[in-house]
């Protein structure tokens, strides 16, 4: 089989081609750095399988036309598949398979890091002390232990989280339409939403982007939040109402904010913009406060995750060689 990967770094490449060495796999790799859209698309003439990356676009118009050029499924190399229409892929008998775990640990413990980045202020410490400035002023933090955090999700992901929060011996509270068993364990109690808003000093969002999630961060949820409060999302930028994340900054309502996604990003994110001006005008914005963090997307990154993403990619293209199981399939 050919197969075309699209949004694939180097990192990328080493990692599938090392596996598919490793395992016999001999099949056509065609690696593209650009993202998948419906320009790009006809990249993938010829190929059987499509291999996508979170920031890719697989909507009615870009599966239409992967149909039209002969792909016959559509691989994820990540957890989440908001990207790709599901009624669409579905009508064009698009098999679509995604990673349903990479690694957990690398996200939860990216979420902690700029929880304390954030709190501690470690990243500016750095570009002060570099410049052999050593005042204080403007890097105080406060002590976790006793702090309220929120956790809004409680896969497996939110629940690491929340267990290492507690381990800052924070009160962690969640909020899922399922309880999870290992939150629990962790002693993680469920809450409402409302209440997750009311109570927590700390939010942090593990949940997909389902239309319901959709701006589940707005004004109205803002409003009820804490003076003060800490937002840290690694999990999709679509969580967010930007807008209203500016005007919960300006008035100070929202004491800072890490973010590793952004609504948006596609085009921004994995790229070097570094000698350009950047259009978006609210993504630009949010880098004028001092108490902003922005990491791009990189809250999956590590050995052990990339190794994961390339095992499990590797079994889902021998599932579409052997025509099943399709153990790791995306339905609508």
């Amino acid at each position: 089989m050919k197969i075309a990967f699209f949004s694939a770094h180097n990192y990328d490449i080493e990692s599938m081609n090392e596996l598919a060495k490793q395992e016999g796999i001999e099949h056509e790799f065609e690696f593209f750095e650009h993202r998948l859209t419906y320009g790009t698309a006809p990249l993938a003439t010829g190929c059987d399988i499509v291999v996508i990356f979170v920031n890719d676009t697989a909507n009615a118009a870009v599966l239409h036309k992967l149909h039209e050029v002969g792909v016959r499924a559509i691989l994820l190399r990540c957890a989440g598949f908001d990207m790709v229409n599901l009624d669409v892929a579905q009508e064009l008998g698009l098999i679509v398979l995604r990673v349903p775990a990479y690694s957990p640990y690398a996200v939860a413990e990216h979420a902690a890091g700029l929880m304390m980045s954030l709190n501690r202020k470690y990243h500016r410490a750095y570009n002060r002390t570099r410049e052999f400035n050593f005042k204080l002023q403007g890097l105080l933090g406060f002590d976790l232990h006793g702090k309220t955090v929120g956790v809004i999700g409680t896969g497996k992901i939110g629940a690491l989280f929340g267990k290492i929060a507690g381990g800052f011996g924070c009160k962690v509270i969640a909020y899922d339409v399922y309880e999870n068993a290992e939150a629990l364990s962790y002693g993680i109690q469920y809450v409402s939403l409302d209440e997750i808003f009311e109570q927590s000093d700390i939010i942090s969002l593990h949940c997909p982007l389902f239309p319901s999630t959709h701006h589940m961060i707005n004004e109205a949820a803002i409003e009820k939040m804490k003076k003060g409060v800490m937002l840290i999302n690694t999990s999709r930028g679509g969580l967010i109402d930007t807008k209203a994340l500016i005007r919960g900054l300006k008035s100070d309502k929202i004491g800072s904010v890490a973010l590793d996604v952004f609504e948006g990003e596609n085009g921004i994110f994995y790229e070097d913009h570094s000698g350009e001006i950047m259009a978006d005008e609210n993504f630009t914005k949010l880098f004028t406060f001092h108490n902003v963090l922005v990491t791009g997307h990189q809250a999956f990154f590590t050995k052990e995750a990339l190794s994961n993403i390339a095992k499990t990619t590797m079994d889902n293209i021998r599932a579409i060689e052997t025509e099943g199981p399709y153990i790791n399939q995306v339905k609508k």
